[in-house]
Parts: structure tokens; sequence; C-alpha cells
């Protein structure tokens, strides 16, 4: 089956994830993460693309990524993957492909859906048992969202600068949402939505991603459907 086009509008936010080959690491070391985290920086600079949350973990990453124009993320992740393998080759002396395919990407709707995206990318270390907090792990944007700590890749989005009237207050609100962990539903529909590269977020959303593309926005239904008699 070829691979279908994956849905991309200008200015609507895009979960992004890309895994290593086979699940193996592609980060050994800290100077990998830095190197990675540069490249990124300057693709997404080149490209007019804008990270609003990010964690590179040890064997795939995970982003949330406002292109300004359709095509800007995919030219943004195919300048970085060249980039970054050719660095990885070269510092490991080894050859061939370091991801698993092509990245996936679905769009993501409004405040609710967003910061909720926010949390499930920045809390993956958590969740991965590799810390107790997420501001124990060093590759994320949880030290730039929640902490206020200078992280020259992350630009916040609208939905997090609605959470309060200054810095210190939208930090302390920010904090206040990772009070509560993510219900199972919420984490079955990101991992749906995003492995299906479908809309995360309302009725509404999805039917205008539908009509202005002319493809579907929902994720298909699991499981064979049933027989009617």
């Amino acid at each position: 089956m070829p691979r279908q086009p994956r849905l991309d509008m200008a200015g609507l936010p895009q979960h992004v994830v890309q895994r290593g080959n086979n699940r193996q690491p592609c980060f050994l070391r800290d100077q990998d993460y830095r190197c990675y985290h540069q490249l990124l920086r300057e693709a997404c600079r080149q490209q007019n693309c804008l990270v609003h949350a990010y964690v590179l973990m040890t064997n795939h990453v995970h982003m949330l990524i406002t292109p300004s124009a359709k095509g800007a993320l995919s030219r943004c992740m195919q300048a970085l993957g060249r980039r970054y393998v050719t660095y990885f080759n070269k510092t490991y002396h080894r050859t061939g492909t370091l991801w698993e395919g092509w990245y996936k990407a679905g769009l993501v709707d409004n405040e609710t859906y967003l910061l909720t995206c926010y949390r499930y990318i920045e809390l993956n270390p958590v969740r991965a048992a590799m810390v107790a907090s997420p501001e124990d792990y060093p590759w994320t944007s949880f030290h730039a969202n929640a902490l206020g700590l200078g992280d020259p890749l992350v630009h916040p989005h609208s939905a997090y600068l609605n959470l309060g009237m200054n810095a210190e207050e939208r930090q302390a609100a920010y904090r206040e949402l990772f009070k509560e962990a993510l219900s199972d539903d919420q984490l079955l529909d990101i991992r749906t939505y995003l492995q299906q590269q479908r809309a995360l977020g309302t009725n509404r959303f999805q039917v205008a991603i539908e009509a202005e593309l002319g493809r579907v926005a929902k994720v298909r239904p699991r499981g064979r459907p049933r027989k009617v008699f």
C-alpha cells in the first residue's frame, strides 16, 4: 500500500515523532543530544517552523511544531535527518540508515488538545520510568515551559501564552497541569491519531480539515467492522 500523504496545513501545530531504526538508540552520549538540538534549531529557522515542546528520548524524539507554510515541516525534517545521520555515522564509524522510515505527524486542535500534547510529550521520560519528574530529564522543553529556563529552540504557542498574564503566571499554571495524570483515554487518543497521522481535536475541527484538504481527518475505527444483519 502506498504511503498516504500527511495532513499538512500552514499555521497549525503538528505532533511529530521519529524513531530509531528497529528501535535502536539514536543518541549515545550528551554530545549527540546537543548536536540534534542545534541541528533542529537551524532547520526550523531555515524553514520558519516553530517548536513549542519536545523531548529527545534514547531511541526516538517527540516534538510539537507549527510550520509557517505547507511543506515546511517536511523540508525541515528531511534536512534535519540528513545532517544528523551524517554526524552520527561519522562519529560512530557506521553506515546506513538511522531512522525507522518516515517520521509521523498529526495535526492538533485548540488549547485543550494542544496543552494535552505538551504534557504527553514532556512526560515521556516519566512514563518510561527513566525519571520520577519531567524536570529531572535534561533533554526536554519542560525546563523552558515550566521553569522558565532559557532554551532558544522553544517558541511558546498562543495556547501556552494564554495561561497567564506574565511569564511567572504562565509557568505556575503550566506546572499545575502536570499535577493531574493523563487518562488512559487521552493517551490512547494521542497515540492513535499520531499513528494514523490524522487530526486530533473536536469534530468541528476535523470537519474543517476534511473540507479544506479533501482528506479524512478522523481515525479509522479499531477492529473489524461489525456485520449488520
